[in-house]
C-alpha cells in the first residue's frame, strides 16, 4: 500500500512580484517528495482558495513579501473555511514583523517562516501539521 502524497499549494498572493523563495520552497517540498502545485505570481486570495479546492490540497504556503499579510491572510483563511477546507493547513513565509506572529498564529497560520529559514525545518512541519490533521 502506498502512503498518500502530501499536496501543497504554493502561492504569492497580492501584488508582490518576487518569487524566488516561494521557488526555493516549492522545489525543497518537491524534492521531499510531496506533490507541489506553484499557483504563480499575482494572485487573489479567492484565486488561492478556488485553486486549493479544486487541487484537493493538504497544505498552503502563502509567500508574502509586501506587508499585506494581515489582510491577505484572514481572508484566504475565511474563504478556504466557506470551501469547507478547514482541515487545510495554512504556511506563510515572507517578510513578517514579530509583533504579527502572535496574530497569525490565533488566526490559525500553522507555520510562520521569515528570511533565511531553513528548508529541512519548513518540510519537517508540513508533514508534522499534515500527521497532525490526519490524526
Amino acid at each position: 500500500m502506498t502512503e498518500k502524497k502530501i499536496r501543497v499549494l504554493v502561492a504569492k498572493p497580492g501584488l508582490d512580484g518576487h518569487d524566488r523563495g516561494a521557488k526555493v520552497v516549492a522545489r525543497a517540498l518537491r524534492d521531499a517528495g510531496m506533490e507541489v502545485i506553484y499557483t504563480g505570481l499575482r494572485q487573489t486570495p479567492e484565486m488561492i482558495a478556488e485553486a486549493a479546492l479544486q487541487e484537493d490540497v493538504d497544505v498552503v504556503g502563502l509567500s508574502i513579501l509586501s506587508g499585506a499579510h494581515m489582510a491577505l491572510a484572514p481572508r484566504i483563511l475565511e474563504l478556504l473555511k466557506k470551501n469547507g477546507q478547514d482541515q487545510v493547513r495554512v504556511f506563510i513565509g515572507g517578510i513578517i514583523p514579530d509583533e504579527d506572529l502572535p496574530r497569525l498564529k490565533e488566526m490559525g497560520i500553522t507555520g510562520i517562516y521569515g528570511p533565511g529559514a531553513s528548508t529541512e525545518d519548513i518540510i519537517k512541519e508540513v508533514r508534522a501539521a499534515v500527521q497532525l490533521r490526519g490524526a
